[in-house]
């Protein structure tokens, strides 16, 4: 179980000033013994049900981009309106639920190693992540 002084800690290396609500927000994202993923409107609930108040929404969002942004989080886009972010920040794949708007891990052993034909002057790959989409099998 992480402490509020290491909550404090990572708040401060992510530039932002700790709050009652944001040390909140690590709570859920940090104390968890396994790794999850999460909408913010999904983090806003789940934080709003464990304390049984209201949240800012904006504060929860300033607050996940910022840990995005240091690293302490993963964003995995799945359209142009549909962002999740993964606790897991491994190099990692994943399935897309279509129907159950759920994503799920698919580790690296169960994807055959991937190669990239086509280089880009000036870049270079940093990682590749796999998002394979799934929906119910009616057959």
């Amino acid at each position: 179980m992480t402490s509020s002084i290491e909550f404090v800690e990572k708040l401060r290396k992510s530039g932002l000033r700790p709050t009652k609500q944001r040390i909140e927000i690590c709570k859920v994202l940090f104390n968890s013994e396994k790794t999850f993923h999460f909408t913010i409107n999904d983090l806003v609930k789940m934080i709003e049900d464990k304390n049984n108040k209201k949240i800012s929404l904006a504060t929860v969002y300033n607050t996940i981009h910022a840990f995005e942004k240091k690293g302490y989080l993963k964003e995995i886009a799945i359209n142009s309106s549909q962002t999740y972010f993964d606790t897991n920040t491994s190099d990692h794949h994943h399935f897309f639920d279509e129907k159950e708007k759920e994503l799920i891990d698919l580790e690296n052993k169960d994807v055959d190693p991937i190669k990239i034909k086509k280089n880009i002057s000036g870049k270079k790959i940093r990682s590749v992540e796999v998002l394979v989409r799934i929906d119910t099998d009616n057959q």
